[in-house]
C-alpha cells in the first residue's frame, strides 16, 4: 500500500466505523471483522479500537457490555443521535468528494 493510500485510509476509518452501525448495535470484533472483509477498510483492531473509544468519548456511541457465549465480555456499541447526526454528515461530504473526483477522474480519460 503507498502512502497515498495510507492517508486516505486514515481519513475515512470514523466513517467507515460508524457506517458499520447504521443498522443497529455491533460489538468491537465483529466491527473490525467486517471492515476486514471489504476490499480497501481491512483496519486492524489497532485501528479500530482507539476510534470506538473517542467516538464514545465524543458522545457520538454509547457502550454496552455483555458476556458473550464463550465467556469473555464483549462491548456493544450503538450510534447516539449525536451519532447519527455526525454520520449523515460524514456521508454527504464523502459523497459531493467522491461525486466531484468522480468528475475530475473522468476529464482525465478524455
Amino acid at each position: 500500500m503507498g502512502p497515498w493510500e495510507t492517508q486516505l485510509r486514515k481519513g475515512l476509518v470514523e466513517l467507515a466505523v460508524l457506517a458499520t452501525m447504521v443498522d443497529g448495535e455491533a460489538y468491537g470484533y465483529g466491527i473490525v471483522e467486517r471492515l476486514r472483509g471489504l476490499e480497501g477498510l481491512e483496519f486492524t483492531e489497532s485501528t479500530v479500537y482507539p476510534v470506538l473509544a473517542r467516538l464514545a468519548r465524543d458522545g457520538f456511541l454509547t457502550i454496552r457490555a455483555e458476556r458473550s457465549p464463550s465467556g469473555p465480555m464483549r462491548r456493544y456499541y450503538r450510534l447516539t443521535p449525536a451519532g447519527e447526526r455526525r454520520l449523515r454528515e460524514m456521508s454527504d461530504g464523502w459523497r459531493a468528494v467522491s461525486a466531484s473526483l468522480a468528475t475530475l477522474l473522468e476529464g482525465a480519460r478524455g
